[in-house]
């Protein structure tokens, strides 16, 4: 009895030392972990490097010829430009992790010869049903995300909703926090913005400027 155990224990241990080496299911999916975190890493690296690059501007302001545009040029764009580079490099780093670490796990378990159909049909299932119970959610996501990519508008500038007219204190993923002209601290849901005009972006007057201001424009708002 006791050699019986011995010949299983032997036969389970070399058995194990061959999944250990090279060609075996162990050795394969350590190999497949460890390229999908190497990809991961210089991926994440060369998306910080981009980040940075972004967020520092470009290069040409810092000659002497410019100097003296940098202070306009940092207290208009700095904080828009650093906004838009983090909401950029966040969702790219998301987007590689869960390609990575979904193609690290499927060669994984096609490396131990499991079934990898149920699980994609049950990932097909959960996605749909979250679809469902989050549209609203991610409407909001997906339009914070082009709001600031499209530079529709940022921190400082002036915008005209539906709902309110003010000045934007901040622009996340998923709400806009706009002050109005009584210091009323307004919630925008970035989804639910259907229409939004930035009088900072273009050459906006004041009707009351246009009108007391030069006679030709007075002529134009009248018309």
């Amino acid at each position: 009895m006791t050699g019986q155990i011995t010949e299983q224990v032997t036969a389970q241990t070399l058995s194990f030392i061959d999944r250990l080496s090279p060609g075996g299911d162990i050795f394969q999916a350590c190999v497949i972990i460890l390229v999908g975190l190497t990809i991961w890493t210089i991926a994440h690296f060369v998306i910080g490097r981009i980040t940075e690059r972004i967020k520092r501007g470009t290069s040409i302001f810092k000659k002497p010829h410019f100097r003296w545009a940098q202070p306009i040029l940092r207290n208009q764009e700095q904080s828009r430009r650093i906004q838009r580079a983090d909401t950029v490099g966040s969702i790219l780093k998301s987007v590689v992790s869960i390609f990575v670490t979904g193609m690290v796990i499927i060669m994984v378990m096609d490396t131990f010869k499991l079934p990898i159909a149920p699980l994609l049909t049950s990932v097909g299932i959960a996605g749909v049903a979250i679809g469902f119970g989050a549209q609203q959610l991610v409407r909001d996501f997906l339009s914070g995300i082009f709001i600031t990519i499209e530079d529709q508008y940022g921190i400082g500038d002036t915008i005209v909703t539906s709902e309110v007219v003010g000045k934007v204190e901040a622009v996340g993923l998923r709400v806009t926090r706009v002050v109005d002209e009584e210091g009323v601290v307004w919630y925008l849901r970035n989804g639910e913005i259907l229409r939004v005009g930035n009088r900072s972006q273009g050459n906006y007057q004041p009707k009351e400027d246009v009108e007391h201001g030069n006679p030709a424009l007075a002529e134009q708002a009248a018309e």
